[in-house]
């Protein structure tokens, strides 16, 4: 098998994971048998599929990679693939379950409000256990995501099959790239975000050459004096198709809602749960729960 056989089940706020340590570098993930354990009838099912091991295993990574990850004397990297087998740049609810299971299974120490560094093909990530919140859950992770950018602010017209209307999205580069789009809004003409069929990818016009991700997001309340608003998001990404929850997506809408609003501070409810986005001009930061759920013993190879 190209994955080990022995798999941990993690979810974060409703995004799953299949992960397995590979101390050795003796795995190499291929699409196939991602594609295989990821479905949902025919295999276990998930979102996507997390090995995690050192950066000197990982085969894609570029020389300047590389060192970046040596000088920062990084021990683990998040080798995080979509349910179809395609590379990913970056997860921040991958990220999360990723640090929770090296605390679980004791590849690091890892402890409360003391930071972990993780490699991933996005850059560094720090990520910090914070105490149970009783409105974001248990098992908490921040997530320092870094450096963000945006584009022209409404400069892609977002469709979704079968819908009448049209909104207008923003480009957001999380690491990965995202397209979001605000409803329930003066400026769209698509239906209300519950009613999205998201069952088929929006089309994104002009496109990412590399493909997207993208959020519709709805803004539920501000609050201008203690610079906190309350939004809703879906997301359809891209390689897996509509999830429970996404990370990057998470701080791409924050993002393109501060631009939209001034408001840098966000809880941003998912089907998965609710989670926290901080925005700053050189950053942005990710806060939610993570838990593992089960231990998984593949039956044969594939």
């Amino acid at each position: 098998m190209t994955i080990a056989q022995t798999l941990t089940k993690a979810q974060a706020t409703g995004n799953d994971f299949l992960m397995f340590a590979d101390d050795h570098g003796a795995y190499d993930p291929q699409p196939k048998e991602i594609a295989h354990v990821c479905n949902r009838h025919f295999g276990i099912g998930a979102d996507g599929v997390i090995r995690v091991t050192h950066p000197e295993y990982v085969a894609d990574l570029t020389d300047a990679q590389r060192e970046e990850l040596a000088k920062a004397h990084i021990d683990w990297f998040m080798d995080y693939r979509n349910a179809d087998g395609t590379l990913a740049q970056m997860c921040g609810n991958g990220a999360r379950a990723t640090a929770l299971f090296i605390q679980a299974m004791h590849l690091a120490v890892v402890t409360e409000g003391q930071p972990l560094r993780l490699g991933t093909r996005a850059g560094i990530k720090t990520l910090t256990p914070l105490a149970d919140d009783p409105d974001l859950g248990t098992q908490l992770f921040r997530v320092d995501m870094g450096p963000w950018s945006i584009g022209e602010e409404d400069a892609h017209t977002v469709t979704v099959d079968a819908a009448v209307g049209e909104g207008k999205g923003t480009f957001v580069d999380m690491g990965n790239p995202h397209v979001v789009t605000v409803v329930e809004d003066a400026f769209t003409s698509l239906p209300v975000l519950d009613n999205l069929d998201l069952s088929v990818r929006p089309v994104v016009e002009p496109g990412i050459d590399e493909g997207q991700n993208v959020e519709f997001a709805r803004i539920d309340e501000i609050d201008a004096a203690t610079d906190i608003g309350e939004a809703t998001m879906r997301v359809y990404e891209r390689g897996c198709g509509e999830t429970m929850s996404c990370g990057t997506g998470l701080c791409a809408t924050a993002i393109v809602l501060r631009a939209k609003t001034d408001i840098s501070h966000w809880r941003i409810k998912v089907k998965g749960g609710t989670l926290r986005v901080d925005v700053t001009d050189d950053n942005v930061m990710l806060t939610g729960a993570a838990a593992l759920v089960a231990t998984v013993q593949m039956m044969q190879e594939r």
